[in-house]
Order: structure tokens, then sequence, then C-alpha cells
């Protein structure tokens, strides 16, 4: 007993070593910064660009967001350039999609620049469950972005876009999107890929088949020329929530279940963010709705087959309404994952970043 017990300290002490700092992103008075999963995260070396929802607080009930539902989330971009040490909050006029006053949706008329070393994409919903979505480009880091252009539905009744990509070559790029199910509730993916720069895109295979409760919210890697992986968020019930892997090794055309990989708890879960690693290794990063409510991550040295132990990288928050992590990989071999977060039960939430060696 006495030694299981110490080894399972010594192991506790081995994974909050990989941790080199916690850092605050945003916090406002008033307001109630959330979800960066939802809008995409960028890096050009020490540069990161990460986006959220600069939404606006309001006190509810303990089980629901603290949040005003009835004043828009506006979006916002935060950025660093040394790494993630510190950051610069933006607020580009570029983003502001047209039920907050922004331009209106287009359909695009010109190739988009995916061979551009600076260029970004970001996909927005409008509506969770229901119409299309909005695509954004910027060729200068995110400083200025082209749209928004209305991006199409496949035949579905609703398209969720998040920024889920995978560029291919100057004119391909294939995305991972939710789809409203068949009874219009939330969720199932699928891939779409364009082969002329955007101009047309085509649906090419669902990832799984229709769930019982909900499949979402992708984030997807290449292993090779025809071989890809994508992990998703995926909810059966209030209860029970997790991170499934999805493989393909026909190039998207087919894909067939690659195992549950980490347990992201009540209210949902959460979705996951995979990188693949200059080493070669996957890092899976997640957040689980369950006490300690942890910000948390495992990787695999054999392209998803098997994974490490769970490492904790943070569980100091007070609720469970934190997470949707977006992670990049520095030069140097850190780790900057985002995320939202919070200290107390009611009062607003913010934006956070931790930074580790995995």
């Amino acid at each position: 007993m006495i030694l299981t017990l110490a080894w399972a300290l010594l192991a506790a002490v081995a994974q909050t070593q990989t941790v080199d700092r916690h850092v605050t992103i945003y916090r406002e008075t008033g307001r109630f910064g959330g979800w960066p999963a939802n809008h995409g995260i960028w890096s050009w070396g020490e540069e990161i660009v990460v986006g959220f929802s600069a939404a606006w607080y309001q006190k509810k009930d303990a089980n629901r967001h603290q949040m005003d539902s009835s004043k828009p989330e506006q979006p916002r971009l935060a950025r660093s350039r040394d790494g993630g040490l510190s950051w610069v909050v933006e607020a580009p006029s570029s983003l502001l999609p047209p039920e907050q006053g922004g331009k209106p949706a287009q359909t695009l008329q010109s190739a988009l620049p995916f061979a551009d070393p600076n260029f970004a994409m970001t996909l927005r919903f409008k509506n969770i469950h229901q119409g299309s979505s909005y695509l954004y480009y910027s060729t200068d880091r995110g400083k200025n972005w082209q749209g928004p252009y209305d991006f199409p539905l496949f035949g579905q009744s609703g398209v969720a876009a998040r920024t889920d990509y995978i560029v291919e070559g100057p004119r391909e790029c294939s995305v991972f999107l939710t789809a409203a199910k068949s009874n219009g509730r939330e969720g199932r993916v699928f891939l779409a890929r364009t082969r002329d720069g955007g101009l047309n895109w085509r649906f090419v295979a669902w990832i799984g088949p229709e769930p019982e409760g909900f499949s979402i919210m992708p984030s997807s890697v290449r292993l090779g020329p025809r071989k890809l992986l994508t992990a998703t968020r995926v909810k059966l019930d209030q209860t029970r929530s997790w991170i499934e892997l999805f493989e393909s090794e026909d190039d998207g055309a087919s894909w067939k279940p690659a195992g549950r990989v980490a347990d992201t708890g009540s209210f949902s879960g959460n979705p996951p963010s995979l990188i693949r690693l200059q080493d070669g290794r996957l890092c899976l990063t997640y957040a689980r709705r369950d006490p300690p409510f942890p910000i948390a991550a495992k990787l695999s040295a054999d392209n998803g087959k098997t994974w490490s132990q769970e490492m904790i990288l943070r569980a100091d928050a007070a609720a469970w309404d934190m997470g949707y992590v977006r992670s990049v990989e520095r030069p140097d071999g850190k780790i900057v994952t985002v995320y939202y977060y919070n200290d107390q039960v009611a009062p607003e939430r913010f934006i956070a970043a931790t930074i580790w060696k995995p």
C-alpha cells in the first residue's frame, strides 16, 4: 500500500514537471471569454494567433454558461509574438459577421491563396443547428480578413463549421465539418475538399455512422499520402462523453473507428485538439468537465494506436464551464495550449494558456 502510494505521488510529480507556466490572455470585467475551439489557432514560428468569443457576463444557475445569451458573442483574436508568453487582444472589424454589422456574405470569386506563407482561414457557423456557415481568409497572419463568403450546405439542413482544415497543395484543401443529423439536431462529422482554391467544394464522406447523441467538432491530422486521422467530441448523454478517433487509409473516401482515447466528463464533454509534433508523435489536448476539471494531454508515438497516460496540465478550475482547447507547437518543441477557464463558480470566464514540454 505504501509503495503504491509512493509511485502514485512520483507519477503526479512527473506529470506536473512538464508545465512551464500558465498565462492569462484575456480577462475583462463584464465579459465572458469563451470557446477558442469554435474559432481556431494559427502559428508562424514564435507568432501565434488564436480566436475566441467575447460574450457578455450574466450570473446564472451554476449548471449554465454565465453569459447573457440575448447579446452577441463578439469575435476576438489574441496575438503573441514571443511564443505565448505575452498577448495582445485584437478586435478586427473584418471578422464581424453580418448579424453584428459586418459586411454581407458574398460568393467567392477568386481562388484562395493556400500557398501564401501568411495564409490563414477560419470557418464560422451562423446557427449551431441549421443554415450554412461563413468562410473568412487572411494573407497577413490574421491582421485583416477577407469575407465573409458563403460556405456550402452540401445538401444538409445545417453545417456548423468550425476551423479544422489541412492545406494539401496550392489549390487543394481538406476541411472537416459538422452537419446536423437527420432529425435536425447536432451533429455528425464529414469531410469536404476543394481542388480549385475554394471556388467549389465537394462532399467526400461521412466520418462514422450517425451517432445516438452527437459526434462533433473534429480535429484532424494527415499521417501519410493516403492516411488521415481525426478526433471528435462525442456525447451519449449528459453524463457520458468522450473523444473518439476515426481513421482513413484511402485519403478520406472511407473511415473506420480507431478507439476512444479520453473521457471528457459531464455537461456534454469537451472538444479535442489533435496536432502532430516535430518529432512525429501525436499530441491530444482536451478538458474534462468533471472534478477536478483538468486541462489534460496524451501522447502517441505510433500514429494513434496507443496513447500515454493522461498528463494533467492544469486542474485548479472551480466549475465545469471551461476548456475548448486549441494547441500549437513552438519551434523549441514546447506546446502552447489555449482554453477558456474560471477560478470561481459564478464570475466571468477568461482565456488562458499553458506552456508545457511534452
